[in-house]
């Protein structure tokens, strides 16, 4: 059965007014109990309730709209699923907000709420719970630009799983293995273990149940062996056990995160015994309990284990537009094309785009248009004490680069150009040029236009104050980060995807509000 709409009052009740006069902090729940009409019309409350089957049978769900707004809640103030149900009966705000004042039982239950958060994400509604904060900052504010000045940044979100070296991932899958088996026997993991021949596994602590010498360099590869041989009694024993279909699909799904650690973290030596890689594997598991996570960087002194949340900002409107989510060893660069889908949805044209330097290698960039206007500081040319490149003439119109002595060889985007070593040896500008016997070679940038386009608009006042723009999407990936915080709540890449969106409009709902008060006071 699909739910009816929800038509909570527009104005105010008196007891409604003295909660919103006492409302001192958290001025969001006034907010959106003055707003709450407007961001779930009637066309988005109907997108919401075609998420449900129409049917006659069943109970009258909760209406989505109300629900939604609880999500942003929760959202708002960091609480989990049973605080939200315990402040919808306890919190005078939140029953504010929800038009549940004094309510004696909660307006829906935790697996409900918990239904429709899954329902959101399946649908791509939270996707649009970002594109209605735009629609109602339009409404308020009447800015509605016609072409979008983006500003698109990265901050790094800790992942919720536990990163683990490699003998403590394959002892943690297997523990878990043998662990769904116990619960599904009513029996304690030690029993199974013991039954399976593995107690190993059945100690809190792996290595403390080694009992080996760590100090000795040896004890390593011995661990290794013996947790190894212990991955090999767990597969063969479980392979033998009669169980239902789906414990033994979570065994097995268990068993193989075990084997999968293996391959990326486990090579053999000369004498064939196996001991751990060398280096960091590409796409390497880091945990048990989320495979989505990954070690990366930021920068070369901040490590990542976890995401980087990647938010496109509005320059005119300061509104959040879209947001991406990636695993930590992503590149930057690699987000924009989600986010281009993302923004193709609201049906409008990027103008201008401010980016740093980690996002030049984009589709956005490499395959803009003429009306694209890219803004970010160019890579640094190396200073060698010898003549950069940027001494060197460039002819666009022939693709031809004059050396500072005169002689001009043809060049092509993305080859290096070699300058013979004759006519090096020969030219007396050669000791300030390149002390090479082969002669001086100058790369050549497969974006090289663009490049020095944004070195020489950067060395006028004007570039450096375009440049300055972008300093606002700083400040909006601190506000989205506060809501959201540093360690991601969920594990998963799509549902800490749902959690960066909904903080999104959290901000976004500030912005407006922060404008209506401005306007109310003009």
């Amino acid at each position: 059965m699909r739910p009816a709409l929800w038509n909570p009052p527009v104005e105010p009740s008196s007891a409604e007014s003295t909660i919103i006069k006492r409302v001192r902090r958290a001025k969001l729940f006034v907010s959106l109990r003055l707003q709450r009409h407007e961001l779930f019309d009637e066309s988005f409350q109907t997108e919401l309730a075609a998420t449900y089957q129409d049917s006659p049978k069943g109970q009258p769900p909760i209406p989505p709209a109300q629900l939604a707004l609880a999500v942003i809640l929760q959202a708002y103030t960091r609480v989990s699923d049973d605080e939200v149900i315990e402040a919808t009966l306890m919190d005078r705000r939140w029953q504010l907000a929800l038009d549940c004042l004094d309510a004696e039982t909660a307006p829906f239950s935790k697996g409900t709420f918990v239904a429709f958060r899954q329902r959101l994400i399946e649908h791509h509604l939270d996707r649009r719970l970002i594109e209605r904060t735009v629609e109602v900052a339009a409404q308020h504010r009447g800015v509605n630009p016609k072409q979008l000045r983006a500003a698109l940044d990265s901050s790094p979100l800790g992942g919720a799983g536990r990163v683990e070296d490699t003998l403590n991932l394959l002892g943690h899958a297997l523990r878990k293995a043998l662990g769904v088996i116990a619960h599904q026997q009513g029996r304690g993991l030690a029993q199974v273990a013991a039954e399976a021949d593995v107690p190993l596994l059945s100690a809190t602590s792996l290595k403390a149940a080694l009992d080996l010498d760590w100090d000795d360099p040896a004890t390593q590869t011995q661990a290794l062996q013996i947790v190894l041989a212990t991955l090999a009694t767990v597969e063969a024993w479980t392979a033998q056990q009669v169980l239902p279909a789906q414990t033994a699909k979570t065994v097995a799904a268990n068993v193989q995160i075990a084997r999968q650690v293996q391959t990326q973290d486990v090579t053999t030596n000369a004498q064939g015994q196996p001991v751990l890689r060398e280096g960091v594997a590409k796409a390497r598991r880091i945990s048990v309990e989320d495979e989505t996570m990954r070690h990366g960087r930021k920068s070369k002194s901040q490590l990542i284990n976890g995401y980087k949340r990647h938010v496109v900002h509005d320059l005119d409107t300061q509104l959040v537009r879209a947001v991406g989510l990636t695993p930590a060893n992503a590149p930057e660069a690699s987000v924009t094309e989600d986010l281009a889908i993302d923004l193709a949805q609201q049906k409008i044209p990027l103008s201008e785009l401010h980016i740093d330097r980690a996002y030049l290698s984009s589709h956005w960039v490499r395959e803009r248009s003429a009306d694209l206007a890219i803004y970010c500081k160019a890579w640094p040319v190396r200073q060698s004490g010898y003549f950069p490149k940027t001494v060197f003439g460039w002819n666009w119109n022939t693709h031809h680069l004059r050396c500072p002595g005169g002689h001009e060889l043809p060049f092509a985007l993305g080859e290096p150009v070699h300058f013979p070593e004759d006519v090096c040896a020969a030219c007396a500008q050669r000791s300030r040029c390149t002390s090479s016997v082969h002669g001086r070679t100058v790369s050549v940038h497969p974006d090289e236009p663009l490049l020095q386009e944004l070195r020489e608009r950067q060395l006028t006042p004007q570039g450096r104050a375009k440049l300055r723009e972008r300093v606002t999407v700083e400040h909006t990936l601190a506000h989205v980060g506060h809501w959201q915080s540093d360690r991601a709540r969920y594990r998963g890449l799509r549902k800490n995807l749902f959690d960066l969106r909904r903080c999104a409009v959290v901000n976004n709902l500030h912005v407006i509000a922060h404008a209506d008060v401005i306007n109310t006071a003009n």
